[in-house]
């Protein structure tokens, strides 16, 4: 696996992967999340570019990741693997005791790898099959 440096971003520096990723066909506008800046955005980097990106929201002893992207030139080398376990750390220093995602359903195998199991039904956003899923941290 490539040499991969986790920073704190901004929600801005968030942006352009979102929406090349997760909904290119959208407008930019539709990949921001309404409480970006009450988020903590971080950035896989390998030298300078970043090549995935990921939200966290902390409410309590509850965390909700979401927006997380990595560039298709880097997928599947263990980069988001990083990445995320990079912000299961940070939520646990944030008083959280649970994470949970929307994942898309393509998805699930991955996030079940790192203890994520589903819970509820299947929901769609636009064509797009989702489920959430969670652990206790």
């Amino acid at each position: 696996m490539p040499a991969v440096e986790i920073r704190a971003i901004s929600p801005a520096d968030t942006y352009p992967l979102r929406h090349q990723v997760l909904w290119p066909d959208k407008p930019l506008d539709y990949v921001k999340v309404e409480n970006d800046d009450a988020g903590l955005h971080f950035g896989a980097f390998l030298g300078d570019e970043l090549v995935a990106v990921i939200s966290l929201f902390v409410a309590g002893e509850e965390a909700r990741f979401r927006k997380f992207a990595t560039h298709p030139s880097y997928q599947r080398q263990g980069i988001g693997s990083v990445l995320l376990q990079h912000v299961m750390a940070e939520a646990g220093r944030h008083g959280a005791t649970r994470i949970w995602c929307d994942a898309r359903q393509d998805s699930a195998e991955f996030y079940a790898r790192f203890g994520l199991l589903p819970e509820g039904p299947v929901f769609y956003k636009g064509p797009i099959p989702y489920v959430r899923m969670g652990r206790e941290l």
